[in-house]
């Protein structure tokens, strides 16, 4: 009503959201634009040009500039900060987190029927810890990558429930219970810490490096002895 009677009265208005125009403000500014008592309209049906039954109110429509600009939004990340809880990438461009994939966007892919890939954001990209940790080593060394793990969101699940007095096992294909203590133990050989990342990549680098040496080597001695052999021929 307010901005209508502003409109006809060629005025502009600010009202403050806690301290804005009082009702008694409201309808006396209506009362001056000569608006109606109800600052209603009489609308009419498009179709047949009758009149509606009761009258409406019509207001301004007014178009306010949304402040976000899309360079501020555009935001990517290879590594980053994980959430100490459930180790899983943290969200948000503020925080250098990770896209979210959600349920809907599983269920795009499960539609699909993209099981390889949704696997490897559910786990590695996600909160399989040692998955992770052990993809990484994998290809820095140039070794195929390993089977996922039991994502660390699960385990915090697990705990959970038994803190309210809940037992969760697992059972495999044979229904026969699963430790998960027991996937812990067989996935922590070898598992390299994020500290260690850095020094796990100088490693990984100096072996290939003494490999190609060695293999350089093996060759220039092969060269040698053909040589020698055609020399002696």
């Amino acid at each position: 009503h307010l901005g209508m009677a502003a409109r006809t009265l060629g005025i502009h208005i600010a009202t403050p959201v806690f301290d804005g125009a009082s009702s008694e403000d409201l309808w006396d500014t209506v009362k001056e634009a000569g608006m109606d008592s109800d600052a209603k309209t009489i609308l009419y049906d498009g179709r047949t040009g009758e009149p509606f039954d009761n009258r409406v109110s019509v207001g301004v429509m007014y178009m306010i500039k949304l402040h976000h600009m899309v360079d501020d939004k555009l935001h990517a990340r290879s590594v980053g900060p994980y959430s100490t809880v459930t180790q899983q990438p943290l969200g948000g461009k503020a925080q250098f987190g990770g896209q979210r994939f959600g349920e809907m966007e599983v269920w795009a892919l499960e539609a699909y029927g993209a099981s390889n890939v949704l696997q490897e954001i559910l786990t590695y990209k996600s909160d399989d810890i040692n998955g992770r940790l052990k993809a990484y080593e994998a290809i820095t060394k140039g070794k195929p990558i390993p089977k996922p793990g039991v994502p660390e969101s699960f385990r915090v699940l697990v705990k959970e429930l038994q803190s309210l007095g809940l037992d969760m096992r697992v059972l495999d294909e044979d229904d026969q219970e699963v430790e998960l203590r027991d996937l812990d133990e067989g996935m922590d050989e070898d598992v390299i810490h994020v500290d260690d990342l850095e020094k796990a990549r100088e490693k990984a680098a100096q072996e290939a490096k003494a490999a190609f040496e060695a293999e350089e080597a093996e060759k220039a001695t092969k060269a040698e002895a053909t040589e020698e052999a055609a020399e002696q021929e």
